[in-house]
């Protein structure tokens, strides 16, 4: 008999320019948002309120910007990442249009690099992804790197490749997904801060103070609502005999926790405009409580735009290490508590 089912994809599958059309569109609700919010508690107005909203000029509440990006990442990851050890980084994701609820999006993504590791178990699979709408626009634009296994250790590796990905996003590049905001209507009392665009400059370390503990039941309730099948999130039976022992953390998912507590401090950046990189620097397990803080690298005025400026943000993560002194690395390691760090654009009002 014909094999019915699929194993995924391990490193020698994949080859230089394969291009990859993902299952399953997804048609994202209210109740998609709802779980979301429930699972990481994000308190953005704009998200958060449709009358708030629309005050400002968009029709209704779009969608968290994360909730789109986990989503469509979810659809990749039958094809990318079924086989991953770990996904590593991003770079040059960008957020084109403002995605609302009853939206469908579906997904691809093309092969752009591919190197093998010197242990000749594994190799690093580059890939960009973008997702679209049921109108067959682009949404979202972003490239990634995922550590994934070898099929058999002496297999020959493919043609090897490391692409050349841009450092940042530019500010040229940003505001596509943000309709043109009424500055005068954005009431900073129901946003939660009164501090905009201007109240910020390059520098600025700013500790969000709170700490979440992440569970093991929420974290694979999460997973599960991008669609998001990789083994190692989910199967305890397999990686009791793995590399950690246990089941390792969705990445996105400290991207999402570091997010939320982003609010206490940055609670006007309302749109995440685009993502220029970002590193898991260490897993994150259940039972770990994380906590954050960021740094403005930069800010800027975007073209055109006078209702918004972009604020250049460094958010690093950590595990039961709270964030009053700011760690990062000493000399080029970092330091042992952070998990993520991670470089991104936001919008904020004028």
């Amino acid at each position: 008999m014909i094999p019915k089912t699929s194993p995924g994809n391990f490193f020698e599958d994949f080859y230089l320019g394969q291009q990859i059309r993902h299952a399953t569109p997804r048609t994202v609700t209210l109740g998609d948002a709802a779980l979301y919010n429930g699972l990481f508690g994000a308190r953005f107005a704009v998200q958060s309120a449709d009358v708030f909203a629309q005050k400002i000029g968009y029709p209704r509440s779009p969608l968290d910007d994360l909730l789109v990006f986990h989503i469509v990442f979810g659809k990749t990851v039958a094809d990318i990442s079924l086989n991953a050890v770990a996904n590593l980084g991003y770079a040059d994701c960008r957020f084109l249009k403002p995605v609302f609820p009853d939206a469908t999006l579906t997904a691809t993504s093309d092969v752009i690099g591919l190197r093998e590791n010197s242990n000749k178990k594994t190799g690093i699979v580059y890939v960009r992804s973008r997702g679209f709408d049921e109108a067959g626009d682009t949404v979202l634009d972003f490239a990634r790197w995922v550590m994934v296994r070898k099929r058999e250790e002496a297999a020959a590796a493919p043609a090897e490749k490391i692409p050349d990905l841009p450092k940042n996003v530019e500010p040229a590049q940003l505001g596509a997904a943000c309709p043109k905001i009424n500055t005068a209507a954005y009431d900073t009392t129901l946003a939660g801060s009164p501090y905009r665009f201007a109240n910020y400059n390059a520098g600025d370390k700013i500790d969000h103070i709170d700490g979440i503990t992440v569970e093991e039941a929420e974290h694979q309730i999460a997973t599960r609502l991008y669609q998001n099948t990789a083994r190692i999130h989910f199967n305890q039976f397999a990686e009791s005999k793995g590399r950690f022992g246990r089941r390792l953390i969705y990445g996105g998912h400290a991207i999402s926790v570091a997010r939320a507590l982003s609010f206490n401090g940055v609670a006007n950046a309302f749109h995440v405009a685009a993502i220029n990189g970002g590193r898991h620097v260490a897993p994150l397990f259940a039972g770990d409580t994380v906590f954050a803080w960021s740094e403005v690298l930069a800010s800027s005025e975007i073209p055109n735009r006078k209702d918004v400026g972009a604020l250049r943000l460094r958010t690093v993560a950590t595990k039961d290490r709270p964030c009053p002194d700011f760690p990062f690395k000493v000399g080029d390691e970092y330091d042992p508590a952070i998990i993520l760090d991670l470089d991104y654009w936001v919008l904020m009002p004028k």
